[in-house]
């Protein structure tokens, strides 16, 4: 790249084509005349993340060009982290939420770039912080860094540095005092009302979620003078007077039994009387309850699983004789619901792990829901068979499950973007099933005879010191050698071992709307004769569907997981295999990949059954950003130890197969109607 820095109307050129402005009768002339002040190596990086930006809104790249000409000089370095942390605002919350990032971004690195020395980072103060999390009662806390201070009820974001306070320790104890009044917000149920209702009703969102933070800090307060006394002086004294016009809502929010329903309720009468902004108090954090509500949610249906699977352990062992004279576990009722006198104390007769999500189930809901007493599902726990202290996990997978995905422009995660859904699979007609191995019976069976030649067959190893047979090419050389005078090998005969498979494999089977018709019929064909073959192998299988729309709902069918067996209701759900719509690709194979990694065997393969490129509905997904995504999940498959293989029925496929599997690990089948014939022949070769 030249040194020379670009004239204000070629960066103007360079902007009007990256960002289509003439279209949108925009002018690039502004940030041109700012970016022509710059270095080049800082123009050329404005040019880039703009183009980057532009790829996925024009109006977020007019946005970051803008900016980024105006901020570039006092960011320097911490360019790429600023635009990241807008792309990640627009990922999140749309085009407004990225202009406020944005500027937060660039006012905090200001701040910090001229704080005093009297600051305190969070990497300082990180360590004492997560041991006074841990003294304190309640579900375990994670701590991180943001632009402000708030928590979504499992995390605490605290600002990377403070500077408040006059001195250090007055900074390491506004620190102290942060936490402490998040932690609050997850201990005392701030987060156990809905404030939404209340929200819509007033003009300012923002203004309204201000008064509700100020209104359950005073409740919050109260509540942590009861337990924590100490902490509550802390508070009290950086905190200072509450204003004179509040004090009867902080009088009637101090009283034991207020909760977060009292705040709304005060919120409700001040914005009768008249809404003035809130008062800002520096230890007080911000609040997100969307977020939380969502993390929250997501929580309780995790933690009533666990506790219900739990339950069905203590079923199982209830159930043997003589469990019920010497067991300390509660009474089972006889529809398997536990009889709990006193939850709190009986907890203990709980594992560990269900026990700790029962008591955060008692601070979400201030009770054990009735129906995590009811023990249902494949538990989590085993009882073994005479010891039955003995629980062994077993593999189970999260109905919804959130998978980062690969930006190749960003050059960096989108993390929890894919959502991914388990999702039943439906069920076909068994007569059809029936109809395939009546109409492939000849077929079927010639494919038996050569797996199951293929499982007893011997591994030929050549050129031994001793055998069973002569290696006849090994032969052959040494003759030749002898006749020129040369030293003959002495290695001459073959040796057969038996090798033993170990194998598990993962049939991943492409179910969007472009397989309709043909395509369709052909895979299932396919997998019919596929299990009636490996079968005779013993090699452990799975095969799961995959479909889905937009990021927001990726779906997987189990068709068969790998405790599964080949039975009529496996069978029925090939059968119901169907097309749907599309094909996000790299969130389903690191989802499947995954599972597969779970397998006790020495080999592991990930086998696709395709019709075309990864594709979703929209543009984003399409083109190089699907192929580039994909290409990662299976390079971190890879790393896993997993190998994978692709069977396409597109005949452009040899046009992006090879850059995301390699140019021997796949199949173009220019028509669907020889893929039933072709798959196990395929097969054969992967796995002989």
């Amino acid at each position: 790249m030249s040194e020379r820095k670009l004239f204000a109307h070629e960066l103007e050129a360079r902007l009007d084509e990256l960002l289509l402005l003439s279209l949108r009768q925009r002018s690039a002339e502004e940030p041109a005349a700012l970016l022509e002040a710059l270095p080049r190596e800082m123009q050329e990086r404005v040019l880039h993340w703009a183009g980057v930006a532009a790829q996925t809104s024009d109006d977020l790249g007019w946005l970051i060009a803008s900016l980024a000409a105006a901020q570039a000089p006092s960011l320097g370095p911490q360019l790429d982290d600023w635009v990241r942390a807008g792309l990640d605002a627009y990922d999140r919350s749309g085009l407004a939420a990225t202009r406020k990032a944005l500027n937060e971004f660039a006012e905090t690195y200001s701040k910090r770039s001229l704080r005093s020395q009297e600051g305190v980072a969070f990497a300082e103060i990180e360590g004492r912080l997560s041991r006074f999390l841990q003294a304190l009662e309640g579900r375990p806390l994670k701590l991180a860094t943001g632009p402000k201070a708030w928590t979504d009820s499992e995390t605490l974001w605290l600002p990377e540095r403070l500077d408040a306070a006059a001195d250090i320790a007055g900074n390491r104890q506004l620190y102290k005092v942060i936490a402490g009044m998040l932690w609050a917000q997850t201990r005392f149920g701030s987060f156990n009302v809905d404030p939404e209702p209340e929200l819509e009703l007033w003009p300012d969102r923002q203004s309204a979620l201000g008064w509700f933070v100020v209104f359950e800090a005073m409740r919050l307060e109260a509540r942590i003078a009861t337990e924590l006394p100490g902490l509550a002086r802390e508070i009290a004294e950086l905190r200072g007077p509450w204003p004179a016009d509040l004090a009867a809502a902080a009088e009637k929010l101090a009283q034991p039994a207020a909760t977060a329903a009292d705040s709304l309720a005060c919120m409700a009468q001040l914005r009768t009387v008249g809404v003035s902004p809130a008062p800002t108090f520096q230890h007080i954090g911000a609040m997100d309850p969307l977020a939380a509500r969502r993390v929250r949610a997501a929580r309780i249906a995790r933690e009533l699983a666990v506790v219900r699977r739990a339950l069905k352990v203590l079923a199982a062992l209830d159930s043997k004789p003589g469990a019920a004279a010497g067991t300390d576990y509660p009474p089972l009722a006889a529809e398997g619901e536990m009889q709990l006198a006193d939850p709190q104390a009986d907890l203990v007769a709980l594992p560990p792990d269900a026990r700790a999500a029962a008591k955060s189930l008692m601070q979400d809901l201030g009770e054990i829901p009735r129906e995590a007493l009811h023990a249902a599902g494949p538990g989590t726990w085993q009882p073994v068979d005479g010891a039955e202290e003995s629980i062994t996990p077993g593999v189970t997978t999260q109905p919804d499950a959130f998978y980062d995905e690969w930006d190749y422009r960003r050059g960096s995660w989108r993390h929890g973007w894919c959502h991914l859904y388990e999702m039943k699979a439906p069920v076909g007609d068994h007569e059809w099933v029936d109809e395939v191995r009546t109409r492939h019976a000849h077929l079927i069976r010639s494919i038996r005879r050569r797996f199951e030649a293929l499982r007893g067959e011997d591994k030929p190893q050549r050129r031994q010191f001793d055998g069973e047979e002569i290696d006849l090419d090994a032969q052959v050389e040494a003759r030749a050698d002898r006749m020129s005078g040369a030293e003959p090998s002495p290695r001459l005969f073959i040796h057969r071992r038996r090798i033993e498979r170990s194998l598990a494999v993962m049939f991943m089977v492409d179910m969007s709307g472009s397989t309709k018709g043909w395509v369709n019929d052909a895979e299932r064909e396919s997998l019919v004769l596929l299990c009636e073959a490996i079968e005779a192998l013993g090699d452990s299988y799975a095969i799961y569907g995959f479909s889905g729309w937009t990021r927001t709902h990726c779906d997987i069918y189990p068709v068969k997981r790998f405790a599964d067996r080949y039975d009529a209701a496996t069978r029925q759900r090939i059968a119901g295999i169907e097309a749907r719509d599309y094909t996000r690709m790299g969130v389903a194979v690191r989802h499947l990949s995954g599972l597969l990694h779970r397998q006790n065997t020495r080999h592991k393969l990930l086998v696709t059954l395709s019709d075309g490129r990864p594709d979703d509905y929209g543009d984003e997904y399409r083109g190089r950003y699907g192929i580039e995504d994909t290409r990662r999940a299976l390079l971190e498959a890879r790393e896993k130890g997993i190998r994978s293989y692709c069977v396409t029925i597109d005949r452009h496929g040899a046009d992006y197969l090879p850059q995301l599997y390699g140019p021997a690990h796949y199949s173009v089948i220019d028509d669907a109607k020889k893929l039933p014939q072709k798959i196990a022949e395929i097969y054969r070769k992967l796995t002989g």
